[in-house]
């Protein structure tokens, strides 16, 4: 079976047809197709460069929350924050 290794937001992927990531928030709709950028491509017996991969973006999401808690003791200094990742789902749909 043939695969991809592909480059979305800085990250780098191993993908093959079907795959479903969760992936940095993307400038994408939902719905939309687009092509991400291939660094290699293989079908199980060798390495090439380029080929191609279709991508939908199925939804956008947010990630766990993160609470983040600094205290410095003896200076009545606290300070608590937040953060939740904004997300999407992509589906692979092809790899050639």
């Amino acid at each position: 079976m043939s695969y991809a290794v592909i480059a979305l937001g800085g990250k780098q992927y191993r993908v093959r047809k079907g795959d479903r990531l969760v992936v940095d928030r993307l400038g994408h709709e939902p719905g939309d197709e687009f092509e991400p950028t291939v660094l290699a491509s293989g079908d199980g017996e060798g390495i090439s460069d380029g080929g191609s991969v279709k991508a939908v973006v199925e939804e956008h999401l947010l990630g766990k929350k993160i609470r983040v808690f600094t205290y410095k003791p003896k200076r009545n200094s606290s300070r608590r924050r937040g953060h939740r990742s904004r997300l999407t789902r992509v589906r692979i749909e092809s790899v050639s």
